[in-house]
């Protein structure tokens, strides 16, 4: 198949990949000119009876388990269409912070049920793109021919329906998977259309290779960056500079919006207020110790992913159209913020030693399904695992694979008490309802708390996702009604 354009996007049943679901798959396959190839596709999967789902996802999506578990497909069946279908060779994988969530919650799915995580996006010259930071750095450098949408209170925002609506785009059923990727197409051939040389150049970078050749320590000059962690007010864009290697796919990058002399003082000073208790709250933000943490409120330093199709360029492309002022910076300052961090060789060794310790983005594992992260799979199991894939209910029963990786006859377990319920013997039931019994028991009190605000909320004449309230009232008892039909006998 010719290079070709596969686009696509997910409900989930929340926001964590290693802890909800997906719901909904959605996807077109189109030429390079964004003319559709075969028909959309349209599928919804079934959860699992270990699973509830966020209130809150639920009242925007509007789609309930019941409807997923009469119309759906199982996760099974849904992984076999992924890399049968979907990753077809010579596929670019397309979504809308895709890869930072969809592709993650498309990873994990994979992984439960014994596919390589990986290879769908890769293999047989398959790759995979996001439009997010592609429309945030044409926003900040080459915003011309197309409109752009603020929120309520006047900040930047590039959400895709507001996108979508102020430049005559139809879109008129945000997050349906289907209609969002609708809207992602015409987004995306709006912007190349509009901006055709600066969507070229990011298009290469897709390739970590050449993001490499603009971003690395062997020769290190600054560069233009566009990055969900940085202000909206300047258009979610700086001039960065790499200073340390964080990993093998991640370079430490510092933000020269910031002096460095400056940053260190206020270190200092926040340093010693924070000794006194009634004012570290109010200076909390001050902090830079850990600069380039997820949580903190200074994006000093943070760390640049090679294999995520960051959106970067020369720092040349600041020459035009007053791209300097777009984004608030200066070349002088530009340059006098390098001179003080290349004068501070310690703050690089000190932030280049937390480089291996900051907080995982989802927490630590809590079991097999979530410790997709804790290594790669060797071969021999590669091998037990394509027989997993293809085995049915009468395989299954005899079938005793020997795993050399500690998290698979976990995952073993759980997919049989997925699938195929009836091959488990009485240790094996017993196994999977204790498993299941200590997850739920993790979601229950988050569901509770939402269910119960969200019933307060539509008792004072809210409603939520663009639904009646009675269809909220709908969509809270049928989650009730799943709730109820999930619980443990001892519960």
């Amino acid at each position: 198949m010719r290079p070709n354009y596969f686009f696509y996007d997910l409900e989930t049943s929340g926001l964590n990949p290693r802890e909800d679901r997906i719901m909904q798959f959605a996807g077109i396959r189109t030429d390079l000119d964004f003319q559709p190839i075969g028909d959309p596709v349209n599928l919804l999967v079934q959860l699992t009876n270990d699973t509830l789902p966020s209130p809150g996802a639920i009242m925007v999506t509007g789609i309930t388990p019941q409807t997923c578990q009469q119309d759906g497909i199982s996760e099974r069946d849904f992984c076999k269409f992924i890399v049968e279908e979907m990753a077809a060779p010579n596929t670019i994988i397309m979504g809308y912070n895709s890869i930072r969530f969809d592709d993650e919650f498309m990873r994990s799915i994979l992984w439960r049920n014994f596919y390589d995580p990986y290879a769908w996006q890769w293999q047989d010259g398959r790759s995979r793109w996001d439009l997010l930071d592609v429309i945030r750095l044409t926003r900040a450098l080459r915003p011309e021919g197309i409109e752009w949408p603020f929120s309520e209170d006047g900040r930047a925002t590039n959400r895709l329906e507001l996108i979508t609506k102020l430049n005559g785009i139809s879109h008129e059923h945000a997050h349906d998977a289907l209609s969002d990727v609708e809207a992602l197409i015409a987004v995306t051939k709006l912007v190349h259309d509009k901006q055709p040389q600066l969507f070229d150049y990011l298009f290469k970078l897709k390739d970590k290779r050449q993001v490499k050749k603009l971003v690395n320590l062997e020769d290190p000059r600054p560069f233009v960056y566009a990055s969900g962690r940085y202000p909206a007010e300047f258009e979610k864009t700086t001039v960065a500079y790499p200073i340390a290697m964080a990993d093998n796919e991640r370079v430490l990058v510092y933000d020269l919006r910031y002096n460095l002399e400056d940053v260190l003082k206020m270190e200092s000073e926040n340093q010693a207020l924070s000794k006194n208790k009634s004012k570290k709250t109010e200076h909390r933000k001050l902090d830079v110790n850990k600069p380039f943490y997820r949580e903190n409120f200074f994006p000093i330093v943070k760390p640049l992913a090679y294999n995520r199709c960051p959106a970067v360029a020369p720092i040349s492309v600041l020459e035009k159209a007053n791209s300097w002022e777009k984004i608030g910076l200066t070349k002088p300052q530009v340059e006098a913020n390098l001179a003080s961090l290349k004068a501070h060789p310690e703050f690089v060794e000190r932030v280049t030693a937390y480089a291996g310790k900051h907080p995982a983005e989802y927490g630590k594992p809590v079991d097999a399904e979530s410790a997709i992260y804790s290594g790669f799979v060797g071969d021999t199991d590669k091998t037990n695992c394509a027989a997993v894939r293809g085995a049915e209910a009468a395989d299954l029963r005899k079938f005793q694979p020997t795993f050399n990786d500690q998290r698979l006859p976990e995952l073993f377990l759980h997919y049989k008490a997925k699938f195929f319920p009836t091959v488990l013997d009485e240790d094996e039931a017993q196994e999977w309802e204790k498993y299941r019994t200590k997850r739920l028991d993790r979601q229950a009190t988050k569901f509770i708390d939402e269910m119960g605000r969200i019933e307060v909320a539509l008792g004072k004449g809210e409603t939520f996702g663009g639904h009646s309230a009675d269809d909220c009232k709908y969509l809270l008892e049928e989650l009730s009604l799943w709730y109820q039909s999930l619980l443990p006998e001892d519960w």
